[in-house]
């Protein structure tokens, strides 16, 4: 089994962070910056951070933001939002992204997350799913920060991203965010089983025990998570070395590590 990710989520709207549930009713909880220089301190595996209003705006990605960003974080650094053309990607990695995440624009053209695979490496694209439960009809994909239906199934557009290139998967369930009551142990397990690239589950982390459960019972090579970081003492390091205890293989770059 290869070494298991712990990934904080950065969610930015326009001058800040924020978080909300399931989507919605977003609070604001501090500048970029900060949070950024408190997660190097901690040794995290690598950052995500997500422009939850690029998509609806349609302005190009904040390059200047995202490079004064890059030049703070001594981790691999995931930008997504908003992102529409293969010219925007070109220059989030020229100014430090290690990877970019697609979501909107690729049920628009499928392509771009083709055409960036092949000129910029797979290692290097990231496909953002988010999921909800619809009545009657099952889990289905959501485009647009989760505000409009696209009648996808996740497993198989999972599949189909995968099969363009898409080195990873960032699996969100819109149903779990900011719950704090659990990863949706069926959709990941579901994605997992359709793909043969790294999953990482986003949506609903409380504790390290829900971490725990989406590596172990559903599969998932990544565990991605922001309340569980902005509103309690719980720690990325401390989340690593739980699941270390419990047989998971981590990167051990936190500091109580043994040589």
């Amino acid at each position: 089994m290869l070494k298991v990710r712990v990934i904080p989520t950065l969610l930015w709207k326009t001058v800040g962070l924020v978080k909300g549930t399931k989507f919605d009713s977003w609070r604001r909880v501090g500048p970029v910056m900060p949070a950024i220089k408190v997660y190097n301190a901690r040794d995290v595996d690598e950052l995500v951070l997500l422009d939850i209003v690029a998509n609806q705006s349609g302005t190009d990605p904040d390059y200047d933001a995202v490079a004064d960003f890059a030049d703070e974080c001594f981790v691999p650094f995931t930008v997504g939002g908003g992102i529409r053309a293969i010219t925007q990607i070109q220059r989030l990695l020229r100014i430090g992204a290690d990877k970019v995440t697609i979501n909107t624009q690729a049920y628009i053209n499928p392509e771009i997350v083709t055409e960036a695979a092949v000129r910029f490496g797979t290692q290097c694209i990231v496909a953002s799913i988010d999921v909800r439960l619809v009545d009657g009809e099952g889990y289905r994909c959501f485009s647009h920060s989760g505000t409009v239906a696209t009648k996808r199934r996740p497993e198989e557009w999972a599949r189909e991203l995968a099969d363009r290139g898409a080195g990873e998967i960032l699996l969100t369930s819109i149903d779990k965010d900011g719950t704090m009551a659990g990863y949706d142990l069926r959709l990941i397990e579901k994605v997992v089983n359709a793909v043969d690239v790294a999953v990482i589950a986003s949506g609903g982390a409380g504790n390290y025990e829900h971490m725990r459960l989406a590596i172990q019972e559903a599969g998932a090579s990544a565990v991605a998570a922001a309340s569980i970081f902005h509103f309690t003492e719980q720690t990325p390091e401390e989340a690593k070395k739980y699941l270390a205890a419990s047989g998971i293989p981590v990167r051990k770059n936190y500091k109580y590590a043994e040589a």
